[in-house]
């Protein structure tokens, strides 16, 4: 474990994607089986970007809690209906539409990225926004292809950051940015849950790929969270094993 906690581990928090699921790909059986394991002993609940039910969707339908949209919504899994339910719904004020089109417009002719397919922005329920570079109707193998590595984004990240700097910017998915507004991260997402429901930060650890700069993870990776870093959701089997 990348840091040790000094107490009993009762929760274990995960990313999703990169994490234990590729990118907008739905959970290998491997990785299933790891959850089993987990589950066995602790109780789960994903930390992610999207939203509640997609995430759940992506899983198959898994049995845990799962907060999405950076804290702006959660669900907590049902277990005598089967079915995740949303207990908690925020919706944030954002700019108009057209303003954040505007914005988007002006960095996408700066980094030379105008040719897109579907739309140039996405407007998330919540008050998210994702900057998506190939477009919003994308081919998901060309996603997957354009930047596996964030290398690509990182320098990009910045300029992002400038021109949204009322937000928090993450590099987002395999080809995008998401535009959250504050105080939503997955920190802070994650000391809500905690706190409602009486867990100590040392007695949760929290699994997560995307620890860098800009990455969407990185607040809990600064934090006093215990973190198991996967690099490649296919070596989650093995770096699940510090809590196994």
């Amino acid at each position: 474990m990348d840091r040790e906690t000094g107490k009993k581990i009762r929760l274990v928090a995960l990313d999703m994607d990169g994490t234990i699921t590729q990118h907008r790909t739905p959970l290998e059986p491997r990785n299933r089986a790891v959850l089993d394991a987990l589950a066995a002993r602790y109780r789960l609940v994903i930390v992610g970007a999207g939203a509640c039910r997609r995430i759940h969707g992506q899983l198959g339908g898994y049995p845990l809690d799962v907060i999405g949209n950076y804290g702006m919504e959660t669900g907590e899994y049902d277990r005598e209906k089967g079915e995740l339910t949303i207990v908690e719904s925020h919706t944030a004020a954002v700019e108009p539409k057209e303003e954040v089109r505007e914005r988007v417009t002006r960095l996408r002719r700066l980094f030379g990225m105008e040719r897109f397919a579907g739309d140039t922005v996405e407007f998330h329920p919540s008050g998210m926004i994702t900057f998506p570079l190939l477009g919003t109707k994308a081919d998901i193998a060309d996603k997957l292809a354009f930047d596996p590595d964030r290398s690509r984004r990182r320098p990009l990240y910045p300029v992002v950051r400038e021109a949204f700097s009322q937000y928090t910017v993450f590099i987002g998915g395999s080809s995008s940015f998401d535009i959250v507004p504050r105080p939503y991260n997955k920190l802070y997402a994650l000391e809500r849950y905690c706190a409602r429901r009486g867990f100590a930060h040392d007695e949760v650890v929290f699994f997560g790929d995307d620890y860098l700069e800009g990455g969407n993870d990185r607040q809990v990776y600064e934090s006093d969270f215990p973190f198991v870093t996967v690099d490649d959701y296919r070596d989650f089997p093995e770096r699940a094993q510090a809590v196994l």
